[in-house]
């Protein structure tokens, strides 16, 4: 096992949540627009030479998004000259790359088409969950990257079928709850309530906008799977000397139930720019903690990390 390969597999996680964040800024502020019609540019620049709020922001999160696909190349190479073939890191390592790869690519459409700031296409509404589920398939490739690296043992699902299946429900479950979350922040972005009881309102009118509309599907879905989140998570058989899965499973019960808190908070209280962002840091912690756990769950006994170096 090689510590310090590991220590940089936690940090890329680390770093690409910070990205996620930022990004989620970019949205909420209504920044996406800074640079204009123009990726990787700015506005024709490589560096901005008069940036205004909304450049700086949007070229700030450009920078930082680079940055980490730098980052999990970076790794992705470092696994490859190190592990040993055959070893799970590998696998998820390279996995990673491709998802940071396909990640750039939605950003850059997204500006190109101009799927940002105000926009209300369908074509935004549709690709904003697709963006949102690339990114929670890369964290957990990342996620898994780390998580081997610092010891966990290779998955094995024969014989533990059922575990196998609810965990995976509850992944995709997620998932599911997360592209509602990405509809339910661009209503908020676009059609910003002036009341708790207006955004009620406009939620059930039918003549209210689809993006708001489908809004009541986030709290409905979030609330149903945060409670199979608690149950579920808390039923999943670990091995008493597994110490990181087990402290997955407490985080996601802790997460969870604070995630459901922190959704109502957020709708109470009209979805405010750092509301939201604490709401989204909770939920890919939570996530996390779910891939953490499934991974512990299935850890096939036996030798753990083989590394050439």
């Amino acid at each position: 096992m090689n510590p310090k390969l590991a220590r940089y597999a936690w940090f890329v996680l680390a770093w690409n949540v910070a990205v996620i964040l930022w990004g989620a800024y970019v949205r909420a502020t209504g920044s996406g627009a800074g640079c204009g019609a123009h990726w990787p540019l700015c506005n024709g620049e490589v560096v901005p030479l008069a940036p205004d709020s909304a450049m700086l922001v949007e070229f700030s999160h450009r920078l930082s998004s680079g940055l980490a696909l730098v980052a999990v190349i970076a790794l992705a190479v470092w696994i490859r000259r190190t592990v040993a073939p055959g070893y799970p890191a590998r696998r998820a390592g390279m996995a990673a790359a491709v998802f940071i790869v396909v990640e750039a690519l939605l950003g850059a459409g997204l500006v190109l088409f101009r799927l940002v700031a105000q926009d209300e296409s369908l074509a935004r509404a549709m690709v904003m969950p697709l963006h949102l589920a690339n990114t929670l398939v890369l964290l957990a490739c990342l996620t898994l990257t780390a998580h081997f690296l610092s010891g966990g043992a290779p998955v094995a699902i024969a014989g533990r079928t059922r575990t196998f299946g609810a965990l995976l429900a509850l992944l995709i479950l997620m998932i599911g709850v997360g592209k509602t979350g990405a509809i339910a922040a661009l209503g908020d972005t676009l059609y910003p309530a002036r009341s708790f009881m207006d955004g009620f309102k406009a939620d059930l009118s039918p003549a209210s906008s689809l993006l708001l509309r489908l809004r009541i599907l986030h709290p409905a879905l979030g609330v149903t799977v945060g409670a199979m989140l608690v149950f579920g998570a808390g039923a999943v058989p670990l091995s008493a000397a597994d110490r990181r899965g087990r402290l997955a499973k407490r985080a996601v019960v802790v997460l969870a139930l604070a995630q459901v808190l922190l959704g109502f908070v957020n709708v109470w209280l009209l979805a405010p720019v750092w509301m939201q962002l604490t709401h989204l840091l909770v939920a890919d912690l939570l996530w996390i903690g779910l891939v953490v756990l499934t991974a512990s769950a299935l850890a096939r006994t036996g030798p753990a990390a083989v590394t050439n170096a």
